[in-house]
């Protein structure tokens, strides 16, 4: 009787079955990971991309806090479907500084991958505010306190501290700087040069036409608008062409 034919005998056998399984998922893991070892780095590395400034941060934090993600993907397949309507399919270096990633499971609204820049300013606070307004078939639910709730950012340095521990690449000019780049970003006018050098591309001025205040939607519409803004993805694919 061959090997094979013997297959009956594990089948009748929970225990050997069990210790059978073990043995094989166990080989396929070991397949899997040891290569990673090898690798010093499994995202490929793109021009461009940059940590979160702190603004930039905390309205990630409030994205995450109301729950955005639960209807919002930021995840675009290389499809021809998703690409024609979205953009740009995502790169995984577009992901490498979230903690958690926001790629999403499903999507009541649309993606955001490349939301940033889209619109204006005036319309993600209106949009916000009175979804409806502007999206007459949108059912999203109004997030209009984010415009009176002042953003508390004393702890924004810390914010940064516990990013850089986790690997993304804060320096330590930066987190000391990190509340006077919140205020240079939130408020019209001021002096971006420091924070522009940090952050290439921040979008920056009054978010909600509260000039004199930096609320929680300043936040919420820098993250918004920042995102999927970060990488030339003519110079990118040009790039990939060329390999």
């Amino acid at each position: 009787m061959s090997i094979l034919a013997k297959h009956g005998i594990i089948e009748r056998n929970a225990s050997l079955l069990l210790i059978g399984s073990l043995i094989v998922v166990s080989i396929g893991g070991i397949v899997e990971i040891a290569p990673l070892f090898y690798f010093q780095n499994t995202i490929e590395k793109v021009e461009g991309m940059r940590p979160y400034s702190p603004l930039e941060l905390a309205g990630r934090d409030i994205y995450v806090r109301e729950g955005c993600y639960v209807c919002h993907s930021q995840m675009i397949r290389p499809f021809r479907d998703e690409t024609e309507r979205y953009g740009h399919y995502s790169l995984a270096a577009e992901s490498m500084y979230d903690h958690p990633f926001q790629w999403g499971s499903k999507r009541t609204g649309p993606d955001l991958a490349r939301v940033g820049g889209r619109y204006s300013n005036e319309w993600q606070v209106q949009h916000l505010i009175d979804p409806r307004s502007v999206v007459p078939e949108s059912i999203m639910p109004s997030y209009a306190f984010l415009v009176n709730a002042k953003l508390d950012f004393d702890t924004v340095d810390g914010m940064l501290r516990a990013n850089a521990a986790v690997g993304v690449p804060y320096s330590d000019e930066a987190i000391a700087a990190a509340r006077l780049d919140v205020v240079a970003q939130a408020t019209p006018d001021a002096d971006t040069g420091d924070l522009l050098a940090r952050y290439p591309k921040a979008v920056t001025g009054g978010f909600d036409g509260k000039p004199m205040e930096i609320t929680e939607m300043d936040a919420l519409v820098a993250y918004l608008q920042m995102l999927g803004t970060l990488v030339d993805f003519d110079t990118y694919d040009e790039a990939a062409n060329q390999r």
